[in-house]
Parts: C-alpha cells; structure tokens; sequence
C-alpha cells in the first residue's frame, strides 16, 4: 500500500511540474494584461482628486469620496439605461440568430455554409464605425425605416424612438458574433434526433422547442452573455446614434477621463460597472447551473 502511494506521488510531482510550465505564460499575460491595471484602477479610485490637474497629484490622500459621489439617482439612471437597453439588443440578437443559426447548418449546402461562414466572420471584423452609421442612414431623415416609426407614432426627436435605434445599432453589431456561437452547437445536433420526433408524428414547432432549444441552450446562454457583455460595454454606437440622450456607462466613464481628467471618479465607475457587469453574468450563470440536470 505503502509502494503504491509513493509511486502515485512519484508520478504527480512531474505531472504538476508539467502543468505549472505549461499554464505559466497564460498566468503571466493574465496578471500583467488583465489583474495589473485592475489593481493600478483601483488604487486611483481612492485617491483624491483635485480640480484642475490630470487625475490625482502625487501622495493624494486616500477617501471613498469617489464612490460616494455615485449614491445618487442620475448614476443610477445611467447604469439602468445600460442594462436594460444591453439587454433588450441581446434578447432581440437572439431571437434573430438562433433560427439563422439553424438554417444556416441545417438549410444550407456545404458551400454555401462556407461562404456564409466568411460573410459572418467579414460583419465581426468590419469597423464599428462604418456599420453605426448604416444604422443612423437607415433611420435618418432619407433611411427605409424612417417612415415605419412615424407610422407608429415614434416622432424622431422622442426618446423612445432614439433608444430604438440604439438597440437596433447594438442588436446589427450581435447577430454576426451570437450567430457564429449557436452554429456550433447546431452542428453537434443529432439531426435524426429530430428526423426520429417528425417520423412518431411531432409537429414541426414541437420538435424544435422539444429537442432543438434544450440541446443548444448552453450555447444560447453563452451567446446571450456575450452579446450583453459586448452591448453594455458599447462606447461608439450609444455615443452616435444616442444623440447625446442615451448615456452609457462607457460614454461617462470616457468623460470622466478625457474631458473632466477626474482620474479618480472614472476609476470608480468602472470599477462598479465591471462589478455589476460581474454580478449579472454570474447570476444567470448559477440559474442555469442551478436549473441544469446534474
């Protein structure tokens, strides 16, 4: 008994020498890429700023002054904004790219895949700018979509209709990336899962929301929360086609560092927002763990 342990530890020890060498550089580019300026923010959020410098002064005395001064209703209406506008472009992604999804896999030739599959990846690497603006002539004075909203009784100058083009620029930016996520997970579908349900007399609708949708649920939650984390962290697209009233938590946190220079206060806010961001993620994460069979 005693042999074998020594030999089980015998053989651990390169294997854990292997791991270390191997995850090293990752850890490394994590800690200087990603936890360094982490930390470097949120030792700048307790500094104290003073007015009219670049950020805080040398040996500035430490307070929670920065953090205070968000306990009121207009940072809350900002972080609202955030999500609940992230969060309707995400659903809305969804509900457009899941049934693309299928239909791309399922409908399409191998070719045809192919090219789709290039189109997709060309609409996730083209330049947030130019595809911003497509939305703001689409909806502008000239654009095809114009005179729907009016027909409803959206006047352009209303915010209902500025928060509307704003979803819209964030939910053209999503499709692409939620699409290439859930094909993936349409491509690990049995489809004689499918061909079997249809041959016992399932309907069509029934088949999918049966074995289509509970197969590439996974993949709809970890597309439903890149596409959030990607709309709530937008900055060029809330900027341009909010007009100046749709505030995004990217657009103050930008303000803060770049017109004011209050270093400080815009550490903080990012901070809180990356903590909320943090906090919702991670909430429907453990729902659908909790939810999941184990």
């Amino acid at each position: 008994m005693t042999n074998a342990r020594q030999q089980t530890a015998a053989v651990s020890i390169p294997d854990r020498r292997d791991a270390a060498i191997t995850l090293a550089p990752a850890v490394l580019v994590l800690a200087f890429g990603f936890l360094s300026p982490l930390i470097n923010l949120a030792i700048e959020s307790l500094k104290e700023f003073t007015p009219g410098r670049v950020g805080s002064v040398e040996n500035a005395a430490t307070t929670v002054q920065n953090y205070h001064e968000l306990a009121n209703q207009a940072f809350a209406n900002v972080l609202l904004t955030t999500f609940w506008i992230g969060g309707v472009a995400a659903i809305v992604g969804q509900l457009v790219a899941f049934p693309l999804a299928y239909f791309i896999v399922r409908r399409l030739s191998a070719r045809m895949r192919t090219l789709t599959l290039g189109f997709l990846i060309t609409l996730v690497l083209s330049s947030v700018l130019i595809k911003t603006y497509a939305i703001e002539l689409t909806f502008g004075s000239v654009g095809i979509l114009r005179p729907l909203l009016l027909t409803v009784g959206l006047s352009p100058n209303s915010r209902e209709y500025i928060n509307i083009v704003v979803i819209a620029g964030l939910v053209h930016s999503i499709i692409p990336v939620a699409t290439l996520t859930l094909m993936g997970a349409m491509q690990s579908i049995d489809p004689r899962l499918l061909d079997a349900a249809q041959s016992l007399g399932a309907p069509g609708w029934k088949v999918h929301l049966s074995i289509t949708l509970p197969l590439s649920l996974p993949a709809l939650i970890s597309s439903t929360l890149i596409s959030l984390t990607f709309a709530i962290s937008a900055f060029v697209i809330p900027m341009v086609l909010g007009r100046g009233r749709v505030l995004f938590m990217s657009n103050v946190i930008y303000t803060r560092f770049s017109d004011i220079a209050n270093y400080p206060s815009g550490a903080a806010i990012s901070l809180v927002m990356l903590a909320a961001a943090l906090a919702v993620i991670s909430v429907i994460t453990l729902a659908h763990a909790w939810k999941s069979p184990r």
